[in-house]
């Protein structure tokens, strides 16, 4: 009789990798990353470590798999929400709701980018300021055309107006405030909105 194989070593390849940035998301933001270790990594995904150098040769490399992961699924989300209507009101109100979204699905995420120990990192810090230009990209580019701004005015405005939704979101989560996420997302989409429509409309 033959003896049975290891199903954890027949992964595939996709699938070992999502194991092991779940497992390293949890041991980043629980420890933060100079005390997280390869070895707890490894441990917490249920694998050997060589198999963890196998995919990740450095914990460098795997923090940055990381952040990729989670920032490609913000940037998704938030251009998503901004083509998801023609209505700027509802533009708005979408892509502060992303990042709720964002938090209520993915808080522990949400912590690594915005509240990491390695932000000061060049690596981490070109990836951080990668995802703020995409999500303000897809923000500015309605702006531009909707006011007729030109393009660097309308890219600062677009920074604004993420910026407000991150650090509205990201005070809601770290003060477990009182405000319940309905309330929150509705006084930051005011506000902003309040703010972006000020701006008259390009009639041309």
């Amino acid at each position: 009789m033959q003896p049975m194989s290891n199903d954890k070593a027949r992964l595939p390849r996709d699938e070992r990798r999502a194991q092991l940035l779940a497992a390293a998301l949890e041991v980043f933001t629980a420890a933060g990353y100079h005390s997280a270790a390869m070895d707890e990594i490894a441990d917490r995904a249920g694998v050997s470590k060589p198999v963890l150098y196998q995919h990740f040769p450095s914990k460098l490399d795997l923090y940055l798999a990381v952040l990729d992961t989670h920032i490609d699924s913000l940037v998704f989300a938030i251009q998503r929400a901004i083509q998801s209507t023609p209505d700027n009101a509802k533009r708005v109100q979408a892509t502060i709701g992303a990042y709720f979204d964002f938090i209520e699905a993915e808080g522990e995420a949400f912590r690594l980018l915005f509240e990491s120990d390695m932000n000061v990192e060049p690596a981490v810090r070109e990836r951080l300021n990668r995802m703020t230009y995409d999500c303000a990209a897809a923000v500015s580019a309605v702006i531009s055309l909707d006011t007729g701004l030109p393009q660097e005015a309308a890219m600062l405005l677009g920074v604004g107006l993420i910026g407000s939704a991150q650090v509205t979101a990201r005070h809601w989560l770290e003060r477990d405030s009182k405000l319940s996420r309905e309330q929150a997302q509705a006084l930051a989409t005011n506000i902003i909105w309040r703010g972006i429509s000020g701006f008259p409309r390009n009639e041309n």
